[in-house]
């Protein structure tokens, strides 16, 4: 049986994807979302708990306004929200994401640790991008919020970086796709070149776990799979959804 969590208006929630900043509904109502969303998954044991600073995600939120370079995006505030949260609650001192375009999902994942938003220190955050002009983009937006490069974008093959990552990883993030036929099925070679290396309490993040269809089934599988996870949750607040996987 799949464990899910889907609000009722997922469906309707429109994310407009030329205006990244965009409020979609009053401020209390994504917060009461994405609380109840984590107490889900705390109460399946995926996280330990459910407490972030609010201020300081307002402050992240605000930064990546202010500094930001977004063409477009799939992230709604609802699920900016989320990563965030899941973020600084698992503090993972090493975290990997895979597929950040123009770097506003790996800073919505890594604005956690770093720059105005930041809960806790970590060691290194590495945000991965195929396309090099897009990797560049995405290292410039970065560089405004964190001058530290403790995050930092490479221009690489994820599936690559995943396997000969020197460190344990504490959080995967998988948002990529593959130019080929494969597209978001290139998720499960990531994950799978990656397995080694997850902490053992690690959480898996992917994006478009709703409407990524039949590409990324084997992943969800796979994650689903009490062989390779101890718990998974289909989080589904907008159209898009995210897995959320945890060692």
């Amino acid at each position: 049986m799949t464990l899910e969590y889907r609000v009722n208006d997922w469906d309707t929630l429109r994310m407009e994807y030329g205006q990244p900043h965009r409020e979609l509904e009053p401020p209390a109502n994504e917060i009461a979302v994405v609380d109840a969303a984590l107490e889900f998954l705390r109460g399946h044991g995926v996280i330990p708990h459910t407490e972030y600073d609010h201020a300081k995600f307002l402050a992240h939120r605000q930064a990546v306004r202010d500094l930001f370079e977004i063409p477009w995006t799939a992230i709604s505030p609802r699920v900016q929200r989320l990563l965030y949260a899941l973020n600084a609650i698992r503090a993972p001192k090493r975290m990997l994401a895979a597929g950040v375009f123009c770097g506003n999902t790996f800073i919505s994942n890594a604005g956690a640790g770093v720059g105005p938003g930041a809960s806790y220190a970590p060691d290194d955050l590495v945000g991965v991008e195929i396309k090099p002009d897009e990797a560049e983009r995405a290292e410039r937006n970065v560089r405004r919020i964190d001058p530290t490069g403790v995050a930092r974008v490479l221009a690489a093959d994820a599936v690559e970086v995943a396997r000969d990552y020197p460190h344990p990883i504490d959080l995967l993030y998988l948002d990529a796709s593959s130019p080929d036929a494969r597209g978001k099925g290139i998720y499960l070679e990531i994950c799978q070149a990656a397995m080694d290396k997850l902490a053992p309490d690690a959480l898996v993040l992917a994006h478009n776990s709703v409407n990524g269809g039949a590409q990324v089934q084997h992943y969800l599988d796979f994650a689903r799979d009490p062989a390779n996870f101890r718990v998974s949750v289909n989080v589904v607040l907008d159209r898009e959804g995210v897995e959320v996987t945890a060692r």
